[in-house]
């Protein structure tokens, strides 16, 4: 044996994890804040205290009792941002029903998927977004499902009749926190998407846990222009704010960089929630200087890797000098690892934290299954309390990813460091392998964001007859009439990347296609660039 320490850690923690339901725990922060905001919604202008929230909460509880819901139904939610999908959030745990989250993005055969495979007999929709007519799709897809009583739209009289019914003296049934709350479906790369099905006690945990690293109290207002359907929106959002006593500020209905910082400087937010991509169209706005973000202390990036140059602006021009980088996935609840308020720029933008209170992670070979020491690249497990369930009626599909010793394997190729932090340094399957030689697109992207005519970039794997695979650069120039040339990319990278990192082949793009989250679609731009 070696002395080489192994690539595993524990969040070893003297604060416990919580043993409530979702509802209880809100009782407390209801006992606790009656008289504080908890939830503000810019584009209706309405506001809730603690103690109007609880009140309205039990009020839409006693609807779902009302219409024939309790403990184990499935209950649909298929909307963009608002009050409502925030309130039937908690009405839906209070009763012990299974809240499906489902993408707005999806169409209708993707909605009938979601509804035949989680069984879910009553659905809340919004009426129209940006093209999307809810309302006709939940029609289209309503013949021949009898499994689906009831569909009831916000902001449409429907939703008013719900509202109004009365439990007529039923009350809900004892719950325990281990029971499931939500089943959250995962985009899916190839075939049908998973449904992840989490239990009161891993979101609610995750939730807490999560603003425990930025020490959220009920002095914190959150600004969440991320979408509530993920569990950034709805468990490191709202759950981590009414855990807290904290305050939930809702700036759009959909991602909108201009209301956004609006709702910060209005609402005087104290923390502010995005993707990279949504910091970075902030940042940009012509008039940006004129918001008064003076009162951000913090926020949570996640969702992809940040470039260091983005953090700097973020830390120095939003305030956010204690932002966070979280990395997890929806069947871990979301968040495994997080960095902490006092990590330097380097651990934020070159990691993605240290293990989270109460969770273990370990770095393995994906070959042998077997620990590889520090320093040495490999797939990142996961083991603890925010491990789902399983995905919904599939085990055959958990057992895939959840091996025996309830470990989750993410997919994700990762090193963990001396000091504990880890590097993502891509998906096993976006690994490029070319002539033998095994790229990592992460750090080609890294090196690419310091070209001085590049605003963004992803890196892919394209099919190559003498090579295997062949690396690809897409790039959004940061002026769309003087773009980067392969010739600009080979000299930028020569002498600086090993030669067969360097990018072979170029294109332009004005955006990248995208998930609603807001992830790259990369298995996109290898099928759109791969002939």
């Amino acid at each position: 044996m070696t002395g080489t320490e192994l690539s595993y850690a524990h969040g070893v923690s003297e604060t416990p994890l919580l043993g409530d339901t979702i509802g209880a725990n809100l009782d407390r922060a209801v006992a606790a804040f009656p008289g504080r905001e908890a939830l503000v919604d810019l584009p209706t202008g309405r506001r809730w205290t603690y103690a109007e929230f609880g009140a309205e909460v039990d009020r839409l509880a006693g609807a779902l009792l009302g219409s024939g819901v309790g403990k184990g139904d499935r209950v649909g939610i298929w909307a963009v941002n608002c009050a409502e999908w925030v309130l039937v959030q908690y009405a839906t745990a209070r009763v012990g029903a299974v809240m499906v989250t489902i993408n707005p993005a999806y169409r209708a055969h993707e909605l009938a998927y979601v509804l035949d495979q989680s069984g879910v007999s009553m659905l809340f929709a919004s009426l129209t977004h940006k093209g999307s007519d809810y309302r006709a799709m939940v029609e289209e897809v309503r013949g021949g499902r009898p499994g689906l009583r009831e569909a009831v739209y916000f902001g449409d009289a429907s939703w008013d009749a719900f509202a109004s019914r009365d439990a007529g003296g039923l009350v809900p049934e004892p719950l325990s926190a281990d029971e499931p709350v939500n089943i959250q479906y995962t985009s899916g790369t190839t075939g049908f998407p998973k449904g992840a099905t989490l239990s009161h006690h891993n979101i609610l945990n995750n939730g807490y846990f999560v603003g425990e690293m930025i020490a959220y109290t009920e002095e914190d207002r959150i600004c969440v222009p991320v979408p509530f359907y993920h569990c950034f929106g709805m468990v490191m959002g709202n759950l981590a704010a009414t855990s807290h006593g904290a305050c939930v500020v809702v700036p759009a209905a959909s991602f909108d960089p201009a209301a956004t910082l609006r709702a910060v400087q209005e609402e005087r937010c104290t923390s502010l929630y995005g993707v990279p991509t949504m910091f970075i169209a902030e940042l940009n706005l012509p008039d940006f200087a004129s918001y008064d973000l003076s009162t951000l202390r913090t926020g949570i990036m996640a969702g992809s890797p940040c470039p260091e140059e983005v953090m700097k602006r973020v830390v120095a021009e939003m305030n956010m000098a204690e932002v966070s980088i979280c990395y997890g996935m929806t069947e871990t609840s979301p968040v495994s690892t997080q960095t902490r308020r006092d990590d330097d720029l380097e651990r934020r933008t070159g990691t993605v934290g240290r293990v989270l209170p109460h969770v273990e992670v370990k770095v393995v070979d994906p070959a042998t299954g077997l620990t590889v020491p520090r320093g040495a690249a490999g797939e990142l497990c996961t083991r603890g309390y925010g491990v789902m369930l399983g995905y919904w009626d599939e085990p055959e599909k958990t057992a895939e990813v959840v091996d025996a010793g309830r470990w989750m394997h993410t997919g994700d190729l990762a090193v963990m460091r001396d000091d504990g932090y880890v590097r993502i340094v891509g998906r096993i399957k976006d690994m490029i392998i070319r002539g033998g030689e095994n790229v990592y697109p992460r750090e080609i992207e890294e090196f690419l964001y310091g070209h001085p005519k590049i605003a963004d970039v992803q890196v892919v794997g394209v099919s190559d007859a003498r090579y295997g695979e062949e690396i690809l650069a897409c790039v959004i120039p940061r002026d769309p009439a003087d773009p980067p040339t392969l010739d600009d990319l080979t000299a930028f990278c020569r002498d600086r990347l090993a030669h067969y990192k360097v990018p072979r082949r170029l294109e332009v793009l004005a955006e990248f296609p995208m998930t609603v989250s807001g992830k790259v679609r990369k298995v996109e731009l290898r099928e759109r660039y791969g002939d």
